[in-house]
């Protein structure tokens, strides 16, 4: 273990890392989701482009997770950061950090096996990768010490982030409403 300023800004370099990528890899699904991910796209490229961002983000994570545990200027054991309970510092931002951990490892893994999986199933665990964002950006906002800056400069990234989101998840809606008015009446009764 060792302490210095080089774990701490990696630290919190690769949390930022992290939320921006979860954010895009989210964003890509939302859009992609039942539907054309975009116009002059393949299906394959968003596909790929979103599992390669999920990808990354998982590494990041790893690396995340590795430093703040490395770091002695704050004392985080390996296991609290995967408990959600337990943690002595900030324990429940911490827990918020250790759930959305948990959860994009469930989401990885049956990622992994999803030629096993039904597709609803495999769908129905999918969806808590909403809750693993969620649960990231929380964590992201409370336990960053950077947000409380008189420069505010970790704010924008946050707040960029829940504004990527909402936004995709805006544009979805928008499209879902479209098709539900270009359904006829007799199609709707069907």
């Amino acid at each position: 273990m060792t302490d210095g300023p080089l774990l701490w800004y990696l630290n919190r370099a690769t949390g930022v890392v992290v939320l921006v990528l979860l954010t895009l890899s989210v964003v890509l699904g939302v859009l992609a989701l039942g539907g054309r991910p975009g116009r002059g796209l393949p299906r394959f490229v968003t596909q790929s482009l979103h599992r390669n961002l999920a990808l990354l983000s998982v590494v990041t994570l790893v690396v995340h997770v590795a430093t703040a545990v490395l770091d002695t200027y704050v004392d985080i054991r390996w296991w609290q950061a995967l408990s959600p309970v337990g943690a002595t510092y900030r324990p429940v931002w911490l827990g918020l950090g250790a759930v959305a951990l948990d959860l994009m490892a469930v989401v990885v893994l049956t990622s992994l096996v999803r030629a096993r999986l039904r597709h609803r199933a495999w769908r129905a665990v999918h969806v808590l990768s909403w809750l693993a964002w969620t649960a990231a950006a929380a964590h992201a906002v409370g336990i960053g010490t950077d947000l409380a800056a008189p420069s505010g400069a970790a704010v924008l990234p946050v707040a960029a982030c829940a504004a990527a989101v909402l936004l995709a998840v805006a544009v979805r809606l928008a499209r879902v409403a479209r098709r539900g008015a270009r359904v006829p009446a007799v199609g709707r009764a069907a």
